[in-house]
């Protein structure tokens, strides 16, 4: 972990007192669910996903602004990860520190899960996600950049990253659906179970389920910024859900 309060992050770590649910036997939805007020999962050194952040542009919930960006600096550490003023430190992306314990680096690896029960995985994956003996390699999210210019009335200018709207998902551009995972087999679940990953690029963490979440992983108290706790639109419309998917694992 690194050094906190910093210049970006004026927050100190606090020790956090988390009790956690999932279903262990978990089932894919008939439609995506978008975080809006919920943790996305934890990982298996308790530390938890949390890709969101607190500030808009004006207090609209259309202009998000995103943690990993190339023009905002929210003070994360070498772990992507920086701390909440209720003293959380949690993970906006790969978790590089709890990855640097595992003895290959560069193989899939289980390092948590999601709030909806399904495993989250490293950014490696199977090439053939059928074949648990096929080679490994990194898995590309199929989110990107959109071109142009942000509307006026925004911030304007070009989409940048600034904020999470600057992209765009493209199905089939990579290796993930629009909730940054897949379905296929894994060492843990060699059947084959529908599974996240964390990737270098955005989505970085999943902004959506796949799942149904655990109402353990809401977040408690008021919103910020005066937001409403519900009925925040999507940040993207949902997508239907895929016939392979709709198995239960």
């Amino acid at each position: 972990m690194g050094d906190f309060p910093n210049q970006g992050n004026p927050n100190r770590v606090r020790p956090q007192h988390y009790q956690f649910r999932m279903p262990a036997n978990p089932r894919v939805a008939a439609q995506i669910t978008p975080l809006i007020r919920q943790l996305f999962g934890v990982a298996i050194n308790g530390v938890v996903f949390d890709p969101g952040t607190a500030e808009y542009w004006q207090g609209s919930p259309q202009w998000h602004y995103e943690a990993i960006s190339k023009t905002l600096d929210l003070g994360l550490d070498s772990n992507h990860a920086h701390v909440q003023p209720s003293g959380a430190y949690h993970y906006h992306g790969i978790p590089t520190g709890l990855i640097s314990h595992f003895e290959q680096q560069d193989k899939m690896m289980l390092i948590g899960y999601a709030a909806d029960g399904f495993p989250i995985y490293n950014q490696y994956g199977f090439e053939n996600h059928q074949d648990t003996n096929s080679p490994m390699r990194k898995m590309q999210s199929s989110d990107q950049l959109k071109s142009g210019q942000r509307p006026p009335d925004s911030l304007g200018g070009a989409y940048d990253s600034t904020f999470e709207q600057d992209y765009v998902f493209i199905a089939g551009a990579g290796d993930l659906d629009e909730c940054n995972g897949r379905f296929g087999a894994t060492l843990e679940y060699p059947q084959g179970i529908y599974h996240y990953y964390v990737t270098e690029t955005f989505p970085f963490i999943s902004r959506f389920y796949r799942g149904t979440p655990d109402p353990s992983f809401t977040r408690k108290g008021p919103p910020p910024f005066g937001l409403p706790p519900f009925g925040v639109p999507p940040l993207r419309p949902p997508l239907p859900p895929l016939n392979h998917y709709s198995q239960s694992n």
